[in-house]
């Protein structure tokens, strides 16, 4: 991946946005220095290089989108981890928010039902020398074998909370999940207070593409 370049004009732009992002209200200096470690322009079509520092989404193919920074550095300050915390993540993508989770010290398990992203992410996070679990697999099943989670992060829209997420989350973990069939959904913040018992609390609407699920052959890496 020899033509990957990060530029002084990337680093600059990377710079602005950071600086939008404290300004649209977030406040972990870890999770801004990680954005300034992991370029986003390495996770999108050429074609967008000159965008890739403003915050929105973007196609990244099979129907899918790399969302808006905010919502990547929203997510992940809401999940409230502690680096060598085991942390599931529904929906790879493109593979950026991985690499963010990994930046920050995160132990990340991530499926992506989408074989050929699935495949683009993994050779994204070796790239950067992450460690990482990538799996191609329907989210809604979780990945058991590694249950329990410290906090499991689904990055996009589920019509509920799956029961197999719910089952797989360790008692004081945290699941961050945007619910809702429509346009927009609901981002909830799911702490599970006992193995029957969970608290919820909301934080505002977003756009996410949905969460389908699918029956595949699971693959690991």
């Amino acid at each position: 991946m020899d033509y990957l370049k990060d530029t002084y004009r990337h680093q600059g732009k990377r710079k602005l946005l950071i600086a939008e992002l404290e300004k649209l209200g977030i406040k972990s200096r870890k999770i801004l220095d990680a954005f300034q470690a992991i370029p986003r322009h390495y996770f999108m079509d050429l074609a967008l290089d000159n965008l890739a520092y403003t915050n929105a989404a973007f196609q990244i193919g099979s129907g899918q989108t790399i969302s808006h920074p905010f919502t990547v550095a929203f997510q992940t300050e809401l999940l409230d981890f502690t680096p060598n915390q085991k942390i599931l993540e529904i929906g790879t993508g493109s593979g950026f928010q991985t690499c963010i989770l990994c930046e920050l010290g995160a132990k990340v398990y991530s499926i992506e039902r989408h074989q050929e992203l699935h495949l683009k992410a993994d050779r994204m996070v070796k790239f950067f020398g992450f460690n990482a679990r990538l799996k191609y697999g329907d989210g809604y099943k979780g990945w058991p074998s590694y249950a329990p989670f410290d906090r499991i992060l689904v990055t996009c829209g589920a019509p509920g909370i799956p029961s197999d997420l719910k089952d797989q989350l360790a008692i004081g973990g945290i699941m961050i999940i945007p619910v809702g069939e429509g346009e927009s959904q609901r981002m909830i913040k799911v702490r599970k207070t006992s193995d029957e018992t969970f608290d919820m609390e909301e934080f505002g609407t977003f756009k996410f593409v949905p969460m389908l699920e699918r029956r595949v052959d699971y693959k690991e890496k």
